[in-house]
């Protein structure tokens, strides 16, 4: 029985596109269903760093830093919404392993680096995992004006204030993640990325639109036991 995870979320840029809910329906499994804001679904690609990765209840000073990459969107289930992930490239051969085997979640090996400098993120990913598409994130991006909690402005509740996530498993059951934080703190962002291969390695066409974007400096997070739906 793996253990719940507590963690922390650092340096978050939700890059976010909309995209047509049809479109994103037939990426998804049959349990779930795209959820809109404005009309549209939403394809986010979101560059962090996990800081002090460990089992519930082990002290903060024995958990390890895990620099991530993750494409996702946002579905329901009953009513209930939530996020599902098509990919998270991860730095790291035994934590992508075991979020694989114990988590049921699509990992990959990625060389990652992350660099706080100036009040700016500078972020590099390639994936290296074997046997996988290729896909490579390069860019720097930053927090623009003035911080707001999520929860009051409707966009960033939609885009942020969820608290279960959806995996398929490699065994095709879907599987799932209920996370406990206190809301969000965003700020409106700039970014300037030079490369972005996430999309189509995913099996997406880069929508033609800009993204709109977002910066978060993190927080805590507390991850339950990934369960069978």
């Amino acid at each position: 029985m793996v253990l719940p995870l507590e963690m922390g979320w650092r340096h978050l840029l939700f890059e976010n596109w909309p995209i047509d809910p049809a479109i994103l329906d037939t990426h998804l499994p049959d349990a779930l269903a795209p959820d809109v804001y404005d009309g549209s679904a939403w394809l986010s690609v979101v560059p962090f760093t996990n800081v002090a990765v460990r089992p519930k209840g082990v002290p903060e000073a024995l958990g390890i830093r895990l620099p991530e990459l993750n494409v996702r969107t946002y579905v329901t289930r009953e009513g209930v919404p939530s996020v599902y992930f098509f990919s998270l490239d991860a730095q790291g051969v035994a934590s992508v392993l075991g979020a694989r085997l114990f988590h049921h979640l699509p990992y990959y090996y990625a060389r990652i680096s992350l660099e706080w400098t100036d009040g700016r993120v500078r972020f590099d990913s390639r994936r290296r995992h074997p046997g996988s598409r290729p896909a490579r994130y390069e860019g720097t991006y930053w927090p623009t004006g003035e911080p707001f909690s999520a929860p009051d402005d409707p966009f960033g509740a939609f885009l942020v204030e969820r608290y279960r996530f959806y995996t398929e498993a490699q065994d095709g059951t879907m599987r799932y993640t209920d996370v406990e934080h206190e809301p969000w703190t965003l700020y409106p962002a700039s970014a300037e990325i030079e490369t972005d291969t996430l999309l189509s390695a995913d099996g997406f066409d880069r929508p033609d639109s800009e993204p709109v974007y977002y910066y978060s400096p993190g927080l805590d997070v507390v991850a339950s036991r990934s369960e069978r739906l």
